[in-house]
């Protein structure tokens, strides 16, 4: 199974925020419970794309089955949004592949690093940020929830090219 990687189209709206349901609670994650939001899928195009940002959408066949977003927080910095993986097509590297296609695609538009939050109870997106390089930068109690902060620096495309 190849997963493909592109752009966001409207089209994808409805199975976006079903698949972030689905992901969220698959960790427990509930509405209201001070880290649980979704208000931002009815505007993805003004709030990751018409602002200098992106969303990118993975597929297996014509199945939406992974998905990020990166909001600009301003000029050198971006924030990844939204990182998720279908529960039944994770452990298969699609995360990974969903994180460094949404860092490369921060370098192309210039971003010097990128920030994110995930839970302490969300083990494997944990793991892939530490993987992938990434630093914790704080920790915040938000109801019953540990929210975990962190960066990475990225490096700019002509340094990458040498």
């Amino acid at each position: 199974m190849k997963l493909e990687i592109r752009r966001y189209r409207w089209s994808d709206l409805d199975t976006l925020l079903a698949l972030h349901r689905i992901c969220l609670a698959e960790v427990g994650l509930v509405p209201g419970d001070g880290v649980y939001y979704d208000d931002d899928f009815p505007r993805i195009q003004e709030i990751y794309l018409a602002c200098g940002g992106d969303f990118l959408v993975g597929e297996v066949g014509s199945r939406i089955v992974a998905m990020g977003g990166l909001k600009p927080v301003d000029t050198a910095t971006a924030e990844v949004c939204r990182l998720r993986v279908h529960p039944e097509f994770q452990r298969r590297g699609f995360g990974a592949a969903m994180l460094a296609a949404i860092e490369r695609r921060a370098v192309e538009l210039g971003f010097q690093r990128v920030r994110g939050d995930t839970t302490l109870n969300q083990e494997a997106a944990l793991a892939l940020y530490q993987r992938r390089g990434w630093r914790e930068l704080s920790r915040e109690r938000v109801g019953d929830l540990t929210v975990i902060y962190g960066e990475k620096r990225l490096v700019p495309r002509a340094v990458i090219d040498r």
